[in-house]
């Protein structure tokens, strides 16, 4: 290995590699939207000489799929090439200042995309009968449905993927499982003057909250379960008592917390509720559940980062991935998923999302190593 991967870290042009993030964060491509993207990046590997299948998901929605070594790779990279919606629709675009990237998706997961494209090129450049037996997947909807890698899954499930999701460059061999509750109240309207002759939904709600926030499934050691009220919205109709009220809460849960047994405890938390809050008009639905995972936290992966993370000046630290992300179904479909990319969760989502250029260089190089280090059978 030793050997090839002189070689193919030599290959790796830190020049194309940034102009090639700083070109994919100037194009928007939020959940739904991605085929300007498709396209670039199959313009990009194409230039190249690399053969590139389209996946259609749905009508001009499409995975781009390529592989290396005459099998079907043991091994898939894995970037989604969505965002989530800009938040000021004429300032996503890239920003580049002593070496840290601003913009929309440079962190989730532009620079993990670039990285893994990258890789690929330097990989290409060894004679055919010395390439590794690897996949690419750049697919499309992680950040809605994830019905990119699910129409992935439908034909293909590599016993591994590297998943470029931000976590630093600290390799991530366990995941968060995640569930996602809507709670929605139902009041009763009347002006605004009058609130007396009314319900208010949001009061409703609100007490719902706050018996959830009491209760002990809430109180769990720090790091088992971690909630956020991601949305709350109500009925606008001018100066009027509302009589409707939704809410979004995500749940985070650790790798050894199943969402079904916290579903349960949910439920009759809710269900007391209802008993307590005077004229509670309450619906409850779980609209998404995914388990977590812990994978073996040794093996052939590990020996590799263990080498090459001194060789890049890297902190080596094993720490669980604790969003939400595609590998959660690669998991479910029987894949062992590791998650392991440049840029931080902290800023993922947010206007001030960034990663460094000399992360997305470092997670190229390693990308190569786990490519060329892959056992064979």
């Amino acid at each position: 290995m030793a050997e090839r991967l002189e070689q193919v870290w030599a290959a790796i042009d830190p020049q194309r590699l940034k102009q090639t993030l700083l070109e994919m964060i100037d194009i928007y491509s939020p959940s739904g939207k991605e085929e300007d993207i498709q396209l670039y990046l199959e313009g990009v590997l194409a230039q190249a000489g690399i053969h590139v299948v389209r996946q259609e998901v749905e009508e001009e929605r499409y995975n781009l799929l390529a592989t290396m070594g005459p099998e079907q790779p043991p091994l898939c990279f894995v970037g989604h090439v969505d965002t989530v919606a800009a938040w000021d629709i004429d300032d996503y675009a890239a920003k580049d200042e002593w070496g840290v990237v601003r913009g929309l998706g440079s962190a989730d997961m532009k620079g993990g995309c670039a990285a893994m494209v990258e890789a690929w090129l330097a990989l290409a450049t060894l004679p055919e009968d010395r390439r590794p037996n690897i996949g690419l997947l750049l697919c499309v909807g992680e950040e809605e449905n994830g019905d990119g890698s699910t129409r992935f899954l439908e034909e293909q499930q590599p016993e591994w993927v590297v998943i470029g999701e931000p976590t630093s460059m600290q390799p991530a061999f366990s995941h968060y499982g995640y569930l996602e509750m809507e709670l929605q109240t139902r009041g009763r309207r009347t002006h605004s003057s009058l609130p007396e002759l009314g319900h208010n939904a949001i009061e409703s709600m609100l007490r719902v909250l706050l018996e959830l926030d009491r209760s002990a499934i809430f109180k769990r050691q720090p790091g088992k379960l971690v909630y956020s009220i991601r949305e709350m919205s109500s009925s606008r109709a001018g100066f009027v008592v509302p009589d409707s009220c939704e809410a979004m809460i995500d749940l985070h849960l650790a790798p050894d917390v199943r969402p079904a047994e916290v579903r349960s405890e949910l439920e009759v938390i809710l269900e007391k509720a209802r008993q307590r809050i005077d004229e509670l008009d309450l619906e409850v639905s779980f609209a998404y559940e995914a388990d977590g995972y812990q994978l073996e936290q040794s093996g052939w992966l590990l020996e590799i980062f263990e080498e090459v993370y001194p060789r890049l000046n890297l902190p080596l630290t094993l720490l669980p991935f604790r969003s939400h992300s595609d590998g959660n179904l690669f998991y479910q479909a029987g894949c062992k998923p590791l998650v392991l990319g440049p840029g931080s969760l902290e800023t993922a989502h947010t206007a001030e999302e960034q990663t460094s250029l000399a992360e997305v260089e470092a997670a190229a190089r390693i990308y190569c190593a786990i490519a060329l280090g892959l056992p064979t059978s």
